[in-house]
């Protein structure tokens, strides 16, 4: 069991704190968990990449305290230090949405890539790093072991499907504008290259901004232009709120709305969505 794993893995540790080793046998049960869920093996089997992907799926979950706990659990496990992951839960509590105006203003201080990557972000509510992961759907199918409604994306019209991968590791489709789309394919690049965001590598196949690069070059235009800055989170805070106010102006429930708008910007889970509606 999880349980068992977790217990055994921490009697493997040097820990004097009764305090800590009850905090490491917690975070590693779930760790556990998630690997079963996963079908990714076990805490034996654990490696860099499967404990990032947990650590991105738990980040939607709690703050950053558990998470930072979570993430000195498993890299004494692994032996080795892990990048630090940001709750989104957090980002979300301090972030507020632009107007389009205001995200247009931003987007304009910005060198072409970085404009670009901020046009997208908005339109398809993207976390920062999905920048670097945008294929076509048609040369990369989103993750099938999720259930998804049909009528995401209702009520937007002449729009391209892409795919990006989000929190642990989930591939999930996005809509872009056609006319954004073309922008994006007028950049893609030759072949693939391998770029590294805050330790994690991805494969990126446009010359498009995307990760913390991006982040930052969106903050200081925000402040030169606007005089203040929510963080390009904010972004999907406008995505949020724009796209509930579209489906429930055809006719959604307010709930029904909410799964479709959690479904299209990979939170799967109602109440992470709520967050961004404040």
């Amino acid at each position: 069991s999880a349980g068992k794993q977790a217990e055994y893995a921490v009697r493997q540790l040097d820990i004097e704190s009764v305090r800590t080793e009850q905090n490491y046998e917690q975070a590693l049960k779930g760790c556990a968990e998630f690997l079963q869920e996963n079908r990714m093996g076990d805490l034996r089997g654990l490696d860099a990449d499967k404990a990032m992907a947990y650590l991105e799926a738990r980040s939607q979950e709690v703050g950053q305290k558990t998470l930072d706990m979570d993430r000195q659990a498993i890299q004494a496990v692994l032996g080795e230090k892990l990048a630090v992951v940001k709750s989104e839960i957090e980002s979300a509590q301090t972030s507020r949405a632009y107007t389009h105006e205001q995200s247009q203003l931003v987007a304009g201080a910005q060198s072409d890539k970085h404009s670009l990557a901020t046009q997208i972000a908005e339109n398809a509510g993207l976390r920062a790093h999905e920048l670097l992961t945008l294929r076509p759907a048609e040369e990369r199918a989103a993750d099938t072991h999720r259930e998804y409604r049909d009528d995401r994306f209702a009520g937007r019209e002449n729009v391209a499907i892409y795919t990006v991968e989000g929190k642990g590791g989930l591939c999930r489709e996005v809509a872009i504008d056609r006319n954004l789309a073309e922008k994006l394919e007028e950049r893609r690049l030759d072949a693939p290259r391998t770029v590294y965001d805050r330790e994690i590598r991805y494969e990126q196949h446009y010359d498009l901004g995307g990760g913390k690069q991006w982040s930052d070059s969106f903050s200081k235009a925000a402040e030169r232009e606007l005089g203040w800055s929510e963080g390009a989170h904010g972004l999907r805070h406008e995505y949020a709120q724009e796209r509930m106010n579209t489906l429930q102006g055809m006719g959604y429930e307010y709930r029904e709305a909410l799964e479709v708008v959690s479904q299209e910007m990979g939170h799967f889970r109602a109440e992470i969505t709520e967050v961004y509606l404040r």
